[in-house]
């Protein structure tokens, strides 16, 4: 997965969720083979939780307006 913050923003509200879901249900998976001695790479589950947080800080950034979602107009062009 390994998101970049920038090819988050080319995404709109609900692919995030579904990424976000995908990436929860991954690091789930992760979890469950690292508590059974399966899991055989362990810097995966640090690059997929930092995959959630990149993506939470994208969503709570276009709450508070710090960005835009693609396709909407909150781009003002009048003084």
């Amino acid at each position: 997965m390994a998101n970049l913050a920038h090819e988050l923003d080319e995404l709109n509200d609900v692919d995030l969720e579904a990424k976000l879901r995908e990436a929860k249900e991954e690091l789930f998976n992760l979890r469950f083979q690292a508590a059974t001695g399966q899991l055989e790479s362990h810097g995966r589950l640090r690059t997929v939780k930092k995959d959630i947080a990149r993506i939470y800080t994208v969503v709570r950034e276009r709450e508070l307006g710090i960005r835009v979602a693609p396709g909407s107009s909150n781009e003002d062009g009048a003084a």
